[in-house]
């Protein structure tokens, strides 16, 4: 027989924090990659009531950690958001596809100048950009640290605008007319500093996809963006067929010439 979990029924902390912090410790671990155990088997296992269990598993979910529907099972939830590769997307409507609900802390919503970014939008160093800068959420868990810089001249109105629950690009569109019309995106997988790994509350276990993307429109570059985000809960995914890719392939080599008719003598040389 299994033993069971040791919970504190003398501490303050109550017993579905407890349960929830030592499900997430074990999580960590990869303890459940194969199964996550259902409701019934976390009662038996630390000798606490279902009600327990269900508010210890409402917290996990929140977090991205586990899927925990009512009638279900619950399963390790792995890289829940994925992000189509080769097209305009939004990270809103990516989060909010999965089933999470997106939500953005505004960390920075102002006016600046800076010359390496400007430099990346073909445009003068002093050149004013508006900045915005979002830790971005999906459900209650940190999922990225997404900065952005657009020239003034153009997004002025977005200082405007609340961005805690909505898109940039819904944004751009609403007050100045203005939609990207493509771009180009640079993604390496990165180690977090130390300032990153805490904004996304992430373990030292966690890498990080950093993107860079230039967004176009009108035919010229428009937005520079930097996305870090958390690699255990984010998958690229892509589509590809045999037309879409170029391979330099040799040609057949021809067939080989057949040899010279003899020259026969004639009268002349003989």
């Amino acid at each position: 027989m299994v033993p069971k979990r040791a919970v504190d029924r003398q501490s303050p902390v109550p017993l579905w924090s407890q349960v929830q912090d030592d499900l997430r410790r074990r999580l960590s671990e990869g303890e459940f990659d194969t199964v996550f155990p259902g409701e019934n088997a976390l009662v038996t296992d630390y000798d606490v009531s279902r009600n327990t269990v269900r508010e210890a598993l409402r917290g996990l979910r929140a977090e991205g950690l586990v899927t925990a529907e009512r009638g279900r099972a619950p399963r390790v939830r792995r890289a829940e958001i994925e992000q189509p590769v080769g097209t305009l997307y939004s990270l809103f409507a990516s989060v909010e596809a999965a089933g999470l609900t997106q939500r953005s802390d505004v960390r920075v919503l102002d006016v600046r100048a800076d010359g390496v970014v400007a430099a990346h939008l073909g445009l003068e160093e002093s050149t004013p950009l508006v900045h915005l800068e979002r830790l971005r959420r999906a459900g209650d868990a940190p999922l990225a640290v997404d900065r952005v810089w657009l020239p003034a001249t153009v997004a002025a109105p977005l200082l405007d605008a609340d961005f805690t629950h909505t898109s940039l690009y819904t944004e751009l569109a609403a007050r100045t007319g203005t939609r990207l019309e493509s771009g180009h995106e640079r993604i390496s997988a990165q180690v977090p500093t130390e300032g990153e790994r805490k904004l996304l509350e992430c373990g030292e276990d966690v890498a990080v996809f950093v993107i860079e993307r230039t967004g176009i429109a009108q035919g010229r570059p428009l937005e520079w963006r930097q996305t870090i985000v958390r690699g255990d809960r984010f998958a690229f995914d892509a589509r590809f067929s045999a037309r879409g890719l170029h391979l330099a392939v040799a040609p057949p080599a021809p067939p080989p010439s057949p040899p010279p008719a003899p020259v026969m003598p004639t009268a002349a040389g003989t």
